[in-house]
């Protein structure tokens, strides 16, 4: 019985995407701005909240990470890095070609902070 719980647990968990596998996607959006990483993170941040509300921003060691999170499961990241004249911005996310709700909105406020 113990065998069998443990392999239930297991499949189950092979199914989660977490930000170490979107950060193996390809980047659906790569972007440069002239905006600071605090800047830009500040204006998509409110934007992604208002499409999905399970949205969350933190601090990394050079810019921001926002993430919109489901079911266990990463849907969207983009990381905020700062750059010499900027920042790098990078949108992954797990299935691109989905219709999954908020997702145009998701990417509408990307591109439109830039």
């Amino acid at each position: 019985m113990r065998i069998l719980i443990g392999a239930l647990a297991i499949a189950l968990l092979s199914g989660c995407v977490g930000t170490g596998d979107l950060e193996r996607n390809d980047p659906s959006i790569a972007a440069i701005t002239t905006k600071d990483p605090k800047r830009y993170a500040l204006c998509v941040f409110p934007k992604w909240q208002n499409a999905r509300t399970d949205a969350s921003m933190t601090e990394t060691e050079n810019g921001y990470r926002l993430l919109v999170a489901s079911n266990n499961m990463a849907d969207e990241m983009l990381d905020v890095v700062k750059t010499a004249k900027g920042s790098s911005v990078v949108l992954r996310q797990r299935m691109a070609w989905s219709m999954m709700p908020g997702r145009s909105a998701v990417e509408s406020a990307v591109r439109s902070c830039l």
